[in-house]
């Protein structure tokens, strides 16, 4: 049976719920729900298992806090045999506005922490979907905007991109990272910023 590993980046615990640091867990959340399935507490992380038409799929939020998210990434990829070309990291990005988002097939790390850990233990070669959390922050005050909670209407706006996540991560699964960049990117442009796009 085919296997693909979707990772969502994120911190663990209750004082990080809900901030933008944690939308690649929010991310994996809203496909979990959808799918019917709970995550359960394992090693490096928790993890929830679902299939698609014959293949597996295995989610995977990582407990090492994000700056330590490749040990998680690397581990589960290791331990269920996975190819690096199944495998897709959601994470949060400041460069795109709230509501965007944009997938790749592989690239750099972008300054991200989580991202950046993964890349110095498996590359650059893995597919990566980033969500777009805006940068309305003054300068050297990026830490504190990035684990910053969001507001009820800023995950208004965030809901419609979560939800084409989810179709995302399925479209992934089912039809491989070109033809889901194909069908996805141009709709993920920042419609929020009266359509202009800062990545």
């Amino acid at each position: 049976m085919d296997k693909y590993l979707i990772v969502g980046l994120g911190n663990i615990g209750p004082e990080y719920e809900k901030t933008r640091h944690n939308t690649g867990f929010m991310v994996l959340d809203a496909f979990a729900k959808a799918s019917n399935i709970v995550f359960a507490d394992k090693r490096y992380g928790f993890v929830a298992e679902t299939s698609l038409k014959g293949r597996k799929v295995i989610l995977l939020k990582p407990s090492t806090f994000m700056n330590l998210s490749g040990n998680a990434v690397r581990y589960w990829l290791n331990h269920e045999h996975i190819e690096q070309s199944r495998l897709l990291v959601v994470s949060d990005e400041v460069a795109l506005p709230l509501g965007a988002f944009r997938l790749k097939a592989s690239g750099s790390n972008g300054g991200h922490n989580g991202l950046g850990h993964i890349q110095q233990l498996i590359g650059q070669d893995y597919a990566r979907l980033r969500m777009g959390i805006g940068n309305d922050f003054p300068r050297g005050m990026q830490i504190d905007w990035v684990l910053g909670r969001y507001s009820e209407e800023e995950l208004q706006t965030l809901q419609p991109a979560i939800d084409t996540a989810v179709e995302i991560i399925r479209s992934f699964v089912l039809a491989g990272i070109d033809v889901t960049m194909n069908q996805f990117n141009k709709l993920g442009k920042g419609k929020v910023d009266g359509g202009k796009n800062n990545g």
